[in-house]
């Protein structure tokens, strides 16, 4: 069995699921809507730029998660999967996921995005395997830092690296999806990358080294 490995902001989702989730704590009042909403909008903007200082985002995109408990949290995140996620799911995407499903392939989605948020989405696209940011927990409660290596950048190949020993996978005839030169790094190892959706970088680069490109949306 190979690995078929899937990006999801973007990617399986037509839209970022970190910066929707803080539109929606936005839309709901949970957190200062004003400042909330720059901050977010900025550093989106970093991240598409590839500028994103990933420490200086998570300190701020995991500060709301400290300060609620963990029931409020997952009664939000079940309004939030309803009213932004779901909409997000393309056929598509359900579709690519189901033909590496019967092909027989172990589904891996790596995603910058915190486990917080993501884990419900993997639940739904029926994946198993979750590779995400982990926000650090405390008795039952977040605490607003990370806990290890940010599933970022050249981190996602450090994180993959360190499953696939734990699970005993190697990347022989593997894939990997993604919309962002961000995840160039991961691209770069696999058998078969592939460019979905792809921003201005990733094209370049995905026509350059004639890896196919993919659109789901």
């Amino acid at each position: 069995m190979a690995l078929a490995i899937f990006d999801l902001d973007n990617t399986l989702l037509r839209g970022d699921s970190d910066h929707a989730w803080g539109r929606f704590l936005i839309e709901n009042h949970i957190v200062d809507g004003e400042d909330y909403e720059r901050e977010n909008e900025r550093y989106y903007t970093q991240y598409q730029a590839g500028t994103l200082d990933i420490m200086e985002f998570l300190a701020f995109a995991l500060r709301p998660l400290a300060r609620h408990d963990r029931a409020t949290l997952d009664g939000w995140h079940r309004q939030y999967m309803r009213a932004k996620v779901l909409p997000m799911i393309t056929p598509a995407a359900r579709a690519l996921v189901d033909k590496h499903r019967a092909q027989g392939d172990t589904l891996v989605i790596v995603t910058a995005t915190n486990r917080f948020v993501t884990a419900p989405i993997a639940r739904e696209f029926n994946i198993d395997h979750l590779i995400a940011t982990e926000p650090e927990e405390r008795h039952g409660r977040f605490t607003g830092k990370v806990a290890g290596i940010p599933c970022y950048r050249e981190g996602k190949v450090t994180r993959l690296q360190s499953w696939m020993q734990e699970q005993r996978q190697t990347l022989q005839g593997s894939w990997f999806y993604s919309d962002s030169h961000n995840d160039l790094p991961l691209l770069s190892i696999v058998d078969h990358p592939v460019a979905v959706n792809p921003d201005d970088i990733l094209r370049h680069e995905a026509q350059k080294h004639g890896w196919q490109i993919l659109q789901l949306r």
